[in-house]
């Protein structure tokens, strides 16, 4: 068999059935008061409480995994190991401190694995440390020359390059997990855990300006969300609306101008990279998944940063402690078929062919070999532009990447997903990013006067995105703590921008994003910061160097999806493969995020091997009261409700309702909340 050589790496209508409870059915199914939906929230979410912290198990929606035990909610490794099958969810530091028994049999597995995303890399470090499979045994196919998938940030001969960014959460249950295990390749001693740990508590995130108006100056959002009540009702009527009646759904099936041209969408649209005609039910899933976080929303004080890109902070050294265990890296190889023996309730990866330099090999897989898939792929297709060059738009699916692989996987079992529903309409997944990299001290001057923070100070800058609110791009940039490149000279400064509207001409460079050259791009930014106009060719000429990224795929997994459009990650009957990254299904977790990625290799890892520990799930604020309380307060910019401006009836029903709280601990709960 040839190998190539291992070259390291440089509720639709407020849903109400029958009930008992007479004074909730005076709420009736149509009613768009606030009232109706607290009243709605108390009753939906408090059964769920009840049940999530008395017997301790998922329900609902939380269905685990199909391989997923009887014993699989939160306190459950009491079963006997033989028994237990594979796969469940743990909460709390018991099972977290725990290191597993090296599972039965591993020493004769080997594992392939296709793409080298943050998911990918996460199932080799879970093989390696928790599964305790020997390094040489697992293989990692990348098509490029690097590791990472969309985490990326390296300098090419064109100047710096970051795709995108990653913000994260401190409820980033697996991710932490994984990096406290992961050495820094910084610090002598510490974990990539402990060194973000450190930096986030020295230098917090937090943004002075969130958006701009009339180039560069603060559009004062003064950290409201600006919802009327009607607002505010559409998104309570989301929130507890059943995924079932979502499938296939899109936002503005829910939401009108009251959300539409609210603070809170051009908060949401612009940090998330949602459109209005994306999906109905993974908004939902955010909002359900990020509930804690409504408040941090409008200044970012919800999220942290790594300290340099993405690539060089969290990919490097995995990759570099996947290596020094013996993990076999095959980089500029393709995976371009995966075939599958497909029996009545058993499906086993059968063949792998794999392309290197031109050499096509077939790779035959037995029960013993795992396969683990990275199906899809948010930039497949990229188009790299320079400073003299623009991008254009090219989706097409070229042969060997994530779409084209998937398409062939899929057709094979009905289990394996639809790709279609998320790849067929490039125009309206696709965005557009660009790094400037600025060269000497002109530019900064603008930066700084609306940040208001030091660029060059090594912390906080932008603290997030600031969105040009009047620009017809949607354009948004932010400057993370510099420099963000470990070779990055102290006099320069790297900008992230990106434009959710590609084809829209420009209001300063009158032609689409994707139309532009770096520079073109450079100019839209620098007229929207405030430069005078009489400066802006000749900055963005000589004092910058731009390098766009058009990704026509960047937000295939928001497009409107139905149940089964996404595989499991270990699809029913699977023996030996899963599947991994942001088109693999798992429960509860959202999409678009480091999490979801790394989710879905540890879960991928911990059935197929049945590792005897648990997955700790999702953070559970969607059921915490206070967290839902809080929420709904800010949500509201504060405002009590008893401050809202109710009819006769419902004011009457409020004021009962208080009436009948009074000196309870309810009461005292919704005071401390101030929601009352």
């Amino acid at each position: 068999m040839w190998w190539p050589p291992c070259n390291g790496c440089g509720r639709t209508s407020l849903h109400q059935t029958e009930r008992n409870d007479k004074k909730l059915n005076t709420f009736h199914p149509g009613d768009k008061k606030l009232i109706t939906g607290i009243f709605l929230f108390i009753e939906q979410i408090a059964p769920k409480v009840y049940v999530f912290i008395i017997k301790g198990k998922h329900t609902g929606e939380d269905a685990v995994a199909p391989h997923a035990s009887a014993e699989k909610g939160t306190g459950g490794a009491a079963v006997n190991r033989k028994e237990r099958i594979s796969m469940y969810y743990s909460s709390g530091n018991y099972e977290a401190f725990a290191r597993p028994q090296k599972p039965e049999g591993v020493d004769n597995k080997s594992a392939y694995i296709v793409g080298s995303g943050l998911a990918a890399l996460t199932a080799a470090c879970y093989l390696v440390r928790d599964g305790q499979m020997k390094g040489e045994h697992v293989h990692v196919f990348e098509k490029n020359a690097l590791a990472g998938g969309a985490c990326d940030g390296y300098k090419y001969d064109i100047g710096y390059v970051m795709r995108g960014g990653r913000e994260m959460d401190n409820h980033f249950e697996v991710m932490w997990d994984m990096l406290h295990s992961i050495p820094s390749l910084e610090t002598e001693g510490a974990s990539v855990l402990d060194e973000y740990y450190w930096l986030n508590k020295e230098d917090p995130n937090f943004s002075l300006c969130r958006a701009t108006v009339n180039r560069g100056e603060d559009a004062h959002t003064d950290g409201k969300f600006g919802l009327s009540d009607k607002g505010a009702m559409e998104i309570m009527k989301l929130f507890f609306t059943p995924d079932e009646q979502l499938q296939d759904k899109k936002i503005t099936d829910f939401f009108d101008d009251e959300v539409l041209n609210s603070n809170f969408w051009m908060y949401w649209r612009t940090m998330f990279a949602f459109e209005n005609w994306h999906s109905a039910l993974e908004m939902k899933l955010y909002l359900k998944r990020y509930i804690h976080h409504i408040g941090g929303l409008p200044d970012f004080t919800a999220l942290r940063f790594t300290r340099y890109n993405q690539y060089e902070s969290i990919i490097l050294p995995m990759v570099r402690y996947l290596e020094s265990f013996g993990v076999q890296f095959h980089y500029n190889t393709k995976v371009t078929d995966v075939k599958f023996d497909i029996q009545k309730g058993r499906k086993l990866a059968s063949s792998v062919t794999v392309e290197h330099e031109g050499e096509t090999t077939n790779i035959d897989l037995t029960e013993n070999d795992l396969l683990f898939i990275t199906n899809g792929g948010c930039v497949e297709s990229c188009t790299v532009g320079a400073q003299d060059k623009a991008t254009g738009f090219d989706p097409t699916i070229q042969p060997g990447n994530g779409w084209d692989l998937w398409k062939k996987i899929a057709a094979q079992d009905p289990s394996f997903g639809h790709p279609e529903k998320f790849c067929s309409e490039p125009e309206l997944s696709n965005w557009e990013s660009a790094t400037i990299t600025t060269l000497d001290d002109k530019i900064p001057q603008y930066i700084r006067k609306i940040c208001k923070r030091d660029p060059f100070s090594g912390h906080t800058v932008t603290g997030g995105i600031v969105t040009v609110k009047d620009s017809s791009w949607l354009l948004s940039w932010t400057l993370n703590r510099q420099q963000q490149f470990k070779d990055q000279p102290k006099n320069q400064l790297c900008v992230w921008v990106y434009g959710l509207f590609s084809d829209k001409p420009g209001d300063y460079v009158k032609k689409p994003m994707r139309d532009c050259t770096g520079r073109e791009i450079c100019m839209e930014w620098l007229y929207h910061i405030g430069v005078p106009e009489d400066q802006i060719a000749e900055l963005a000429e000589h004092s910058a160097n731009t390098v766009p990224v058009m990704m026509p795929y960047i937000d295939a997994f928001f497009m409107p999806r139905a149940m089964g459009d996404r595989p499991d990650v270990v699809p029913e009957g699977a023996v030996n493969f899963a599947f991994l990254g942001q088109f693999a299904e798992t429960a509860r977790d959202t999409i678009f995020t480091t999490e979801y990625s790394m989710r879905t290799g540890m879960e991928a890892v911990y059935t197929l091997l049945n590792i005897d520990r648990g997955v700790p799930e999702v953070w559970g604020s969607t059921y915490d009261v206070r967290a839902l309380i809080d929420a709904t307060v800010k949500l509201r910019d504060g405002k009590k409700i008893t401050d809202m401006d109710l009819p006769l009836i419902p004011r009457l029903a409020l004021k009962e309702a208080l009436k009948k709280i009074e000196g309870t601990d309810l009461e005292k709960f919704l005071k401390e909340y101030n929601a009352i």
